[in-house]
């Protein structure tokens, strides 16, 4: 069936159906991410890695940062099957449980490898994420808005729970027994299923208006191919005077070899995106990926967009700063197993998600979106403070009390499991407010996009504001190794004011959005 052919019933009728599939969407959204992120990350430190190293591989994220490039060939080509929104999550849920089977068979050794391949699984979990945003954004009413963005980030972070958390009790020797390897096949057939139901759930996208004057689609492919050399111009910057460059500015500074190495490689890399960016948006231009630069002329049209943009960067980045380590702090850096973290951040966090996400949902209806912008973000800025109490205290400040041992079939504990109240405390108040700031961020980020470009407009927001998860990681792993996690934290509290302070700055813009009037105050 087409999405631009099909007849769909009553719009009251599909109503359950829309925010049944954003949770079930948002699921099949969140699981490969938290498999390059988190998981990956307790794989590696369990292996033996240092933080450096596993802070510079947060960089395996940026295709989330840069999927607006391709996101125009997905507004504008359908897949002979299902249309062009439900067909493209089909083809890109085949390459991720793909993909994640082949990353299952590799080594920690092998980190060029586990790179590589968790790099791919990125950039097909961005491109999915592209056309599931897409999808939520072309059939929710703005009625609906509110309530399909709680209940899909309510998806996305119950799948953060399972692959970032369940996960590690899973793959701990004591508890669940099972091999990195085995979890993550284990993980791929359950995204298999996932994104089955939310496909078979989800009702048809409207069709794409028609547009005078668009170009052929073999000249937009051109221009994506410009777009990808330009990229890969930026590679060779990188690589070569990017390297040395690196080494020149970041040698002299005394660091330890791995911070040194890690810097370098920072430093090379953002001359490497210095070098593709501007070529890359010169040759769309020239060439004609009209798709891509009719939607960014059309966003940055609108009152303020720039001002919005530097908004959306901000907004996540104190948060951003909190987790970018967060799995290699608790078990590296406080010391505890992964039994405990995985029963602590997840077998709590799912209760403490499911209570974030429904705090979202039922105010920021009431609240309006500036205000639910304004108050959850602050709240989550606090929430960082969370963890740098238990950088400078440790275990036990709070007391612990014993968990018993279990088994609801998918989690379980063999044994009994020491749970510490400073760890509790800090995971609940991270889980609590990013799922209530989740939620109205993207609100947020729907109310941006136009209908007609909404895979374009909405990847280019969610990619900026993805700049702060990918990005911080190596700062996070460089100042953890040189100024300890106290200070990694400290500095991940004040940067979650600025993104509170721009939001307030645009209130009337973000309100008349939003379709809300002016907001008062």
């Amino acid at each position: 069936m087409n999405d631009a052919v099909a007849a769909p019933p009553p719009r009251d009728a599909l109503a359950w159906r829309r925010l049944a599939a954003s949770l079930i969407l948002g699921f099949a959204s969140g699981l490969p991410l938290a498999l390059s992120g988190t998981a990956l990350q307790a794989w590696l430190t369990v292996a033996g890695l240092d933080v450096s190293t596993i802070g510079f591989l947060t960089l395996i994220g940026l295709p989330y940062t840069f999927k607006f490039l391709w996101a125009p060939l997905m507004d504008r080509w359908e897949p002979p099957l299902l249309g062009r929104r439900r067909g493209w999550i089909v083809v890109c849920q085949l390459g991720l449980v793909v993909s994640l089977f082949v990353l299952s068979y590799l080594s920690p050794a092998n980190i060029g490898g586990i790179g590589a391949v968790a790099a791919f699984v990125a950039f097909l979990s961005a491109s999915q994420d592209v056309v599931i945003d897409a999808w939520r954004t072309d059939t929710l009413s703005a009625a609906e808005r509110g309530h399909g963005a709680s209940t899909s980030v309510l998806g996305y972070r119950l799948a953060m729970v399972l692959s970032g958390g369940i996960a590690l009790i899973w793959a701990d020797p004591a508890q669940g027994g099972m091999t990195w390897p085995e979890v993550y096949r284990k993980l791929a057939v359950i995204l298999a299923i996932a994104g089955a139901i939310g496909v078979a759930v989800a009702p048809p996208a409207p069709a794409r208006p028609a547009t005078a004057g668009e170009p052929p689609m073999r000249q937009e492919l051109l221009g994506f191919l410009a777009v990808a050399a330009a990229a890969v111009l930026g590679w060779f910057a990188a690589s070569y005077p990017g390297a040395w460059l690196g080494h020149t500015l970041v040698a002299p500074l005394g660091f330890s070899e791995k911070v040194t190495k890690g810097g370098a490689d920072l430093v090379a890399l953002a001359l490497g995106v210095a070098v593709a960016l501007p070529t890359g948006a010169q040759l769309a231009k020239r060439l004609g990926y009209a798709t891509l630069t009719r939607s960014l002329e059309g966003f940055l049209a609108q009152p303020h967009a720039r001002a919005l943009l530097l908004a959306v960067v901000l907004f996540k980045l104190g948060d951003a700063f909190c987790m970018a380590l967060n799995t290699t702090f608790l078990l590296k850096g406080a010391g505890f197993t992964s039994a405990q973290v995985g029963v602590v951040n997840k077998v709590f966090g799912i209760w403490l998600t499911v209570v974030g996400s429904l705090i979202g949902g039922i105010f920021l209806p009431r609240l309006g979106l500036v205000r639910a912008l304004v108050g959850f973000g602050a709240l989550q800025a606090v929430a960082v403070l969370g963890f740098f109490f238990l950088s400078l205290t440790g275990a036990g400040a709070l007391g612990a009390f014993e968990m018993p041992p279990f088994d609801l079939g998918v989690v379980w504990l063999k044994e009994s499991v020491t749970v510490d109240g400073g760890m509790l405390a800090a995971v609940a108040l991270e889980n609590v407010t990013s799922g209530m700031g989740t939620a109205a961020f993207v609100a947020l980020l729907m109310s941006l996009s136009a209908s007609r470009f909404s895979a374009t407009q909405y990847a280019l927001v969610s990619a900026l504001a993805a700049l702060g998860r990918v990005w911080v990681g190596p700062f996070a792993g460089i100042i953890a190794e040189t100024a300890g996690w106290p200070t990694l934290f400290f500095v991940g509290f004040w940067a979650g004011w600025p993104g509170v302070w721009m939001v307030w700055r645009l209130r009337e813009t973000i309100a008349a959005m939003a379709g809300e009037g002016s907001a008062r105050g």
